[in-house]
């Protein structure tokens, strides 16, 4: 994943700040318990908003507690978790070793290679729990490469991809708010994937690397297209998440997809304008 999915702390309630700490802390706490720290290298936002939007959607019991840590060895840390945490903690452990080894076929990174080998064994039992999800992930990264390979313009297309796979991850269990469940994700990872090749497509023009919006950069109303596009994936987002019956903590859900998920984008469109004016 690409770690856009965060809050935006200074539109947050105290209280809702610290509770979405105590599930980022609680879901590295589970990463390390099962997976130890190279599990915790996998540790991501996304995988945060996701356990958050389980958790608030099925209300399982949450387990609570106060922990040290490494980053804060002086002071006990709150955590929350649960059993969705354990899920959006595999997913993330899932996502994160395809990519290494998608990132050691394309470019021959050893450390990437040498990483995907540190996780590899936990990751095929996950696999094995989760074969829906572990073959959408494999194909997402297979189907990519070959757009990536024939340069393809359509910027529908190829976020697709970004969007069916995360679209699986999303559903958690096959019940009635799949659907729902597998729209938003489809949506969201659309986003996503066109928030990311925006935020890279300076550096990634100046390296001759693939970009879907290098077809349109060059347009005078190129930045107001692209977050023309970005609003409709996070609109469409958006509406089948107030569909869901989530009441807990629904506040700090709104956080993330209304505002925190757009934070990268004015960085970035600032930096463009930065760029162009010198």
């Amino acid at each position: 994943m690409f770690g856009y999915l965060t809050v935006n702390k200074p539109e947050m309630k105290i209280k809702d700040y610290e509770r979405y700490r105590a599930y980022y802390c609680g879901l590295c706490r589970r990463l390390y318990k099962h997976y130890g720290k190279k599990g915790q290298l996998t540790l991501s936002f996304d995988m945060t908003f996701l356990a958050i939007l389980l958790n608030g959607l099925y209300e399982p019991k949450l387990h609570s507690g106060k922990h040290f840590c490494g980053l804060h060895p002086t002071k006990r840390q709150k955590v929350m978790c649960n059993q969705l945490s354990d899920y959006a903690a595999d997913m993330g452990m899932l996502l994160t070793y395809y990519n290494l080894l998608d990132d050691w076929q394309d470019d021959k990174k050893l450390k990437s290679l040498l990483l995907a080998d540190g996780i590899r064994k936990p990751c095929m039992e996950i696999a094995r729990r989760y074969p829906r999800q572990s073959r959408a992930v494999r194909d997402y990264i297979k189907k990519l490469s070959v757009c990536e390979g024939e340069n393809t313009d359509q910027l529908d297309r190829v976020a697709g991809l970004t969007g069916k796979m995360l679209g699986e991850i999303f559903v958690f269990r096959e019940d009635e708010w799949s659907d729902d469940l597998r729209t938003m994700g489809f949506f969201l990872g659309k986003f996503i994937y066109l928030m990311d090749a925006y935020e890279d497509l300076s550096d990634d023009l100046k390296n001759e690397r693939y970009n879907p919006w290098s077809f349109y950069a060059k347009s005078e109303e190129f930045d107001q297209r692209a977050e023309t596009v970005l609003t409709m994936m996070m609109t469409e987002c958006a509406a089948v998440f107030e569909r869901l019956p989530i009441l807990k903590d629904i506040e700090i859900l709104r956080n993330i997809i209304y505002s925190g998920a757009w934070t990268k984008f004015e960085i970035a469109k600032n930096k463009r304008k930065g760029s162009e004016e010198e």
